[in-house]
């Protein structure tokens, strides 16, 4: 009789302190991450406006990543329409997320008339190569991402719409 009480205080023990146990490593556990989904759109290509070459040097032309746009060199910018504007992507990602971007610095950009031109990419409106961005708690939430860019226009360039596309890739950590 001594030895069946004696396993059932064993077996509560066992059992309270499996119990117990549990509890603990539940209560001191990580919490789990929010899903891993992340969305990217391009809803606004990059526009550098009308310009015109006024000398034999060429220049560049810049938009910011705000829209602001300005010419350095023999570049006369037109205020015609279009007007000038960043490239915009939309990024719809969970809260708690950091985007690392990445994207070629140079891409090309070419005319039916057979010219072509190069434009740098960026500033992004992050500042570099890396965002992190501001989120509601749910996975819902979109948040733009703004991008410029510096076309260099040599003294030499046919006139003619250019157009072309660059790649940007984003990474959720």
């Amino acid at each position: 009789m001594k030895a069946i009480n004696a396993n059932r205080y064993f077996f509560k023990f066992l059992f309270s302190s499996m119990a117990f146990y549990i509890g603990v490593i539940n209560s001191f556990a990580q919490p789990a991450l929010p899903p891993r989904s992340l969305t990217v759109a391009a809803t606004q290509a990059i526009h550098f406006g009308t310009m015109c070459i006024t000398g034999t040097s060429g220049g560049t032309v810049t938009v910011g990543w705000n829209g602001s746009r300005m010419s350095s060199g023999d570049i006369a910018l037109l205020s015609i329409s279009p007007t000038a504007q960043p490239a915009i992507f939309e990024i719809k990602l969970c809260q708690g997320r950091n985007v690392i971007i990445t994207f070629s610095s140079t891409t090309i950009l070419t005319s039916s008339n057979g010219g072509s031109l190069i434009l740098d990419i960026g500033p992004t409106e992050q500042g570099g190569n890396s965002a992190i961005f501001a989120t509601n708690s749910d996975c819902n939430f979109i948040t733009p991402l703004r991008v410029g860019g510096t076309l260099h226009v040599p003294g030499t360039t046919l006139p003619g719409t250019y157009t072309g596309s660059f790649d940007m890739t984003f990474n959720q950590e």
